[in-house]
């Protein structure tokens, strides 16, 4: 797996809370209920997603997490920042040091261009695109 744990159930719960859509706070109890993910995993993920400015958190009775700008405006890509930072975007799949063109592992020239297109493809996807899918593709999300 390319991203971590925490960077894919990151993705998942962004993904739950950009299908909601109205800009009600959405319980973190119920996410994780729903996604079938630790609360307390969770709620370190999303402290993360919070520090980034990407969710805003409300305590109390009505409180949860809510996204602080529209789905459409958050690519994928800041959640993984996020998370996991910037390293799935620049470092050799197999961990070496110094991996580039000058100095390639054994599989640096096939894995390049993977990983330049997966940027490109999340820094052009949306929440929201990602919502879309979910809502009238049925797209699952829910871990099984």
């Amino acid at each position: 797996m390319i991203l971590s744990k925490a960077c894919t159930y990151g993705l998942l719960a962004s993904f739950y809370v950009a299908k909601k859509s109205d800009s009600s706070y959405v319980s973190i109890r119920e996410m994780s209920d729903d996604l079938n993910i630790s609360f307390h995993f969770l709620t370190k993920i999303l402290q993360k997603l919070t520090a980034a400015g990407l969710m805003n958190s409300h305590k109390g009775p009505k409180g949860g997490i809510s996204l602080t700008r529209e789905a459409r405006l958050i690519s994928l890509k800041e959640v993984i920042l996020a998370i996991d930072g910037d390293t799935v975007f620049t470092e050799c799949i197999l961990g070496l040091p110094g991996c580039g063109h000058q100095k390639p592992c054994p599989i640096h020239h096939e894995w390049a261009p993977v990983r330049d297109n997966f940027l490109k493809m999340v820094a052009n996807r949306s929440l929201a695109d990602s919502a879309e899918g979910i809502n009238n593709l049925r797209y699952r999300i829910k871990m099984e």
